[in-house]
C-alpha cells in the first residue's frame, strides 16, 4: 500500500448526500434477538403466574438477560460500522482500495457489492474506470440492485457503475474480463462453498496483468492455509502477492476485530 494511495482514499467520504449504505449488522438480527427476548419474558411470566414454577421462571429470566446483553452488543457493533457512527465500514473500504495497485483504466469488478459502497468508492477513486458490482442480494441484509443504483446516482457516478445479480460460485463473465477485482467480507457468508475455490473463481475473470484485493474473515477452519494459497498463486505466475492483516491494520487489534465479529480479517492482494 502506498502512502499516496491511502491519502487519496482518506479524502473520499461517502454518504454525505443522504445515501443509504445500511450496515453489516442487519435489521433481521435485531428482530430475531429482540423477538427472542420478548418470548423469553412471556415464558417467564407464564412459568411464574400460571404454572407457579419458580426455577423455570428464573431460567427464562436469565435467558432474557443474556439476549438483552447480546442486543446491546449488536447495537454497539452496528454503531461502530455505520458511516455516520464509528465509520468502520468506510475504513475497511479505504484499506481495500488503498492496497489495490490499479491505474484506473478499464473495468473493475466488485464481487458481493452489497449496498454499493465499495463499488462507488472505486468509481470516485478512478474517474475513468467502469465499475461492475454483482451480488446475490439475499433478504438478510436488505440490500438490492435498486439501492445500489440509487446510491451511485446520488454520489454522481451512476453512469459508470453497473449493478447486476450474480453468484460468486460461478461468475457469469468470461475468462480475463476485468482489469481489477475486489471483494470485501463476502465469501465467508457463502455456506458450503470451498473458500479457496471462490477466490480462484474471482481471479479467473481477471486479465493477465490485472490486480486484485480480496478481503474476508479468513478463519483457518474455513479457508485453510492462506500462506500456502498465496505461495500457490506465486507458483502459477502471479506477482506482488501478499497477505495483509486487516484485523490489525483497520480495526487496530485482533481483539477489536473479534469483538466486531470479524476476527481473522485478512486480505490477499497481488497482480495476475
Amino acid at each position: 500500500m502506498s502512502d499516496i494511495n491511502f491519502s487519496a482514499q482518506a479524502q473520499i467520504h461517502l454518504g454525505t448526500h443522504g445515501e443509504d449504505y445500511r450496515s453489516w449488522m442487519s435489521n433481521p438480527v435485531f428482530f430475531m434477538i429482540g423477538g427472542g427476548a420478548v418470548v423469553s419474558v412471556l415464558l417467564a411470566i407464564l412459568s411464574l403466574a400460571v404454572l407457579h414454577i419458580v426455577p423455570l421462571a428464573v431460567v427464562f429470566l436469565v435467558i432474557t438477560a443474556g439476549l438483552l446483553a447480546m442486543l446491546c452488543w449488536m447495537t454497539w457493533i452496528r454503531k461502530q460500522y455505520a458511516f455516520d457512527g464509528g465509520g468502520m465500514m468506510e475504513a475497511v473500504h479505504r484499506s481495500v482500495l488503498a492496497h489495490l495497485d490499479f491505474d484506473g483504466q478499464g473495468r473493475l469488478l466488485d464481487v458481493g457489492c452489497g449496498s454499493g459502497a465499495l463499488s462507488i468508492r472505486a468509481a470516485l477513486t478512478w474517474p475513468e474506470a467502469q465499475i461492475v458490482g454483482i451480488d446475490y442480494w439475499g433478504a438478510v441484509y436488505n440490500y438490492s440492485q435498486r439501492l445500489c443504483e440509487r446510491n451511485a446516482v446520488s454520489e454522481g457516478v451512476g453512469e459508470r457503475c453497473i449493478f447486476q445479480s450474480g453468484d460468486a460460485n460461478k461468475l457469469h463473465f468470461s475468462d480475463e474480463s476485468f482489469d481489477a477485482v475486489v471483494s470485501n467480507y463476502v465469501y465467508h457468508n457463502i455456506v458450503g462453498a470451498d473458500k479457496q475455490a471462490l477466490l480462484m473463481e474471482s481471479l479467473r475473470v481477471l486479465k493477465k496483468g490485472g490486480v486484485f484485493a480480496l478481503n474476508d474473515a479468513m478463519k483457518p477452519k474455513m479457508y485453510g492455509d492462506m500462506a500456502a494459497f498465496a505461495q500457490g498463486l506465486r507458483d502459477m505466475g502471479y506477482v506482488e502477492v501478499q497477505l495483509v492483516d486487516t484485523g490489525k491494520e483497520v480495526f487496530g487489534s485482533h481483539l477489536r476485530a473479534s469483538l466486531m465479529m470479524l476476527g481473522h480479517s485478512q486480505m490477499i492482494v497481488g497482480r495476475k
